[in-house]
């Protein structure tokens, strides 16, 4: 993808709800899952979509919150909507960033640059910034899709284990 196209899918995300972002459970590609509102005029449903950074090589997410606004938000019930709206401090319970600024594609990246000729494809640097957190991925090509409602990017099972094998008895 070159980098006005890529540009081009970044700019859908603005002002767009961040609801989830983590390696996928096979932990090669990032996933960014944004839940786009539509004006109820334009007669287009609200969705959730899938942004697959593939091939990421690289994931940095810092806070970007002061530590003023860190320092008053540590109170555990700050993490759930109800029990934290009424409080002082940033309400971690309402459970999505917007995506303002917004995502940008770092031009001239170095690390990109690193990356492609470490291993011989093209890779790209993009920052994500929200109101909470500024994430910043290197990575070699990005898929999106829309995900049905109830998609869990990770499930806790029983039969799995480090090892690869899945049930309890190993013998």
């Amino acid at each position: 993808m070159d980098v006005p196209d890529l540009q081009r899918v970044l700019d859908e995300m603005f002002d767009h709800a961040l609801i989830y972002h983590g390696y996928a459970d096979y932990m090669r590609d990032y996933e960014v899952i944004v839940y786009m509102a539509a004006d109820p005029s334009a007669d287009i449903p609200p969705a959730h979509y899938r942004y697959l950074f593939r091939h990421c090589v690289e994931a940095r997410c810092k806070s970007s919150l002061a530590p003023a606004t860190w320092q008053a938000s540590l109170d555990d019930r700050l993490t759930a909507h109800e029990t934290g709206k009424d409080l002082d401090g940033f309400v971690w319970g309402v459970k999505w960033q917007p995506l303002c600024p917004g995502a940008t594609v770092v031009p001239g990246s170095e690390a990109a640059a690193r990356w492609a000729r470490a291993i011989g494809i093209d890779f790209h640097e993009v920052r994500i910034e929200t109101n909470a957190h500024d994430l910043t991925l290197v990575f070699s090509d990005l898929q999106v899709s829309e995900v049905p409602l109830g998609y869990a990017p990770f499930t806790a099972v029983d039969e799995w284990s480090p090892t690869g094998t899945r049930g309890v008895d190993q013998g």
